[in-house]
């Protein structure tokens, strides 16, 4: 886990770069079109960039079905994340990340409350990669 606790800290630093580089670029109009970008930006990013990192001991799978939804009037993307190996059991949880119209961004599972991670104006990333890095501590510990 220290080596994804670093790459956390690399990818804060890479993020702060990005939003710099976002604020200068021309504001987006469509609220889909927005929060499809922020989805991919920061969502699918980060999970990739986790995937990387736990390959070893934990998997992270992302539903890119879900990334097709260009109709869809509010945006979500689902992943599972579970410990990978071993002869026990493997439990796999599905979580959602969904941007609600108000613009604000939540991540649920069956049988947890949703969690609060963001807002799709503020292009930050941090609460979102905190629970992901939680979420992984989780599953290599199998709970």
């Amino acid at each position: 886990m220290p080596k994804f606790k670093e790459a956390l800290d690399r990818g804060k630093q890479a993020r702060r770069e990005q939003e710099e580089k976002a604020e200068q670029d021309a504001p987006m109009a469509d609220f889909g079109a927005q929060a499809r970008i922020w989805l991919n930006d920061v969502v699918v990013a980060s999970l990739e960039a986790a995937k990387a990192e736990v390959a070893g001991e934990v998997t992270v799978d992302i539903n890119t079905a879900q990334r097709r939804q260009v109709s869809a009037s509010t945006p979500s993307i689902r992943f599972q994340i579970y410990r990978k190996g071993g002869l026990e059991k493997k439990v796999r949880r599905t979580f959602t990340v969904s941007v609600h119209v108000s613009g604000e961004v939540s991540v649920s599972a069956p049988g947890i409350v949703a969690k609060d991670v963001g807002n799709i104006g503020d292009r930050s990333d941090e609460r979102f990669r905190n629970l992901v890095a939680e979420l992984i501590e989780d599953a290599a510990k199998g709970t």
